[in-house]
């Protein structure tokens, strides 16, 4: 495991969630603290208590997911000054007792879970680097517990994967 690229995640994590819930996917740059120092003098006081071996991550303010997600990332790429990305991202569905009674039309089953009693609201923050570390963190709403693994959502950290390519 990369300790620097989970402690970027859970860094993201905190930033996303100090603006609550119900965000629209939130896409992060990952450059080497020390790199980005170097380039950026002038900050280099902002991160005096930062970890130099860690990373920065810089949100790209012009990401917009559009109708499909997959679909956007298949055409992003990352300049080779990135090291790695993160992405933000909230996700509603229901336990598996409830997963019995969705249609399947796509668009009917979204709206039956974004009303139905039993829902739970879930912020994933997935990272991947171009040395082929990966991770992701989640939060449930109803949960200040932190989750965490390699392979929470393995299709997502490999979609984020092929922008670094």
């Amino acid at each position: 495991m990369n300790d620097a690229l989970v402690a970027a995640l859970v860094e993201v994590e905190r930033h996303v969630g100090r603006s609550g819930w119900d965000q629209p996917a939130r896409i992060f740059a990952l450059v080497p603290t020390r790199e980005f120092i170097a380039a950026e003098p002038s900050l280099a006081p902002q991160f005096a208590a930062a970890n130099p071996d860690g990373f920065t991550s810089i949100e790209q303010d012009d990401f917009h997911v559009g109708d499909d997600l997959a679909e956007t990332l298949a055409r992003m790429l990352w300049p080779q000054t990135v090291t790695g990305c993160v992405l933000a991202l909230e996700r509603a569905f229901l336990p598996a007792e409830a997963e019995a009674e969705l249609p399947d039309d796509p668009d009917q089953a979204a709206r039956l879970v974004a009303e139905h009693p039993l829902r739970l609201d879930l912020r994933l923050v997935v990272g991947v680097t171009r040395d082929g570390s990966r991770h992701s963190v989640a939060r449930l709403r109803s949960s200040e517990e932190l989750l965490e693994g390699a392979d929470l959502v393995p299709a997502l950290a490999d979609a984020l994967a092929h922008t670094l390519e």
